[in-house]
């Protein structure tokens, strides 16, 4: 083998294992990634289950109930509502009429099962997410919050 054939297999076999890498992390981030959708969009997407997304919007006036260590209630962006379970300590911000983040799964029942609930944590904070989704229903109003 000649050293130009030398070199140019090095470097054939170098572009192989980058890209091997290069595909194992892509595989390996793809399971790792969370998608925010506002319940309009999580109703419209159909979202398979056992995939774990975030929801976001307000939690709905009149619709927070506890018992037996779990916290029922519903998230809204004024157009679509979702039903979510947590269990587990919620914010101290927590509470209706309140933007929320909970990330979970939605159930075979169609009730979002959330493992982690963000409530917005000062007065001129709000997630981007939920100001968008506000934004796209109408609900939001420029002086309400800044970002």
């Amino acid at each position: 083998m000649t050293r130009k054939q030398r070199r140019l297999s090095f470097l054939l076999i170098g572009l192989a294992v980058l890209s091997i890498a290069a595909a194992l992390t892509l595989s390996a981030l793809q399971d790792t990634l969370v998608f925010f959708y506002s319940p309009t969009e999580l109703e419209a997407k159909k979202v398979p289950q056992g995939r774990n997304v975030r929801v976001g919007g307000l939690v709905e006036p009149g619709s927070i109930s506890r018992a037996a260590g779990e916290v029922k209630f519903r998230v809204t962006d004024t157009a679509k509502a979702v039903d979510v379970v947590y269990r587990g300590q919620l914010p101290d911000l927590f509470r209706e009429g309140q933007g929320v983040v909970c990330e979970g799964m939605i159930g075979a029942d169609g009730v979002f099962r959330a493992t982690e609930v963000l409530a917005k944590h000062d007065e001129n904070y709000m997630p981007r997410e939920v100001v968008d989704a506000l934004k796209k229903s109408g609900r939001w109003q420029e002086g309400e919050t800044k970002k």
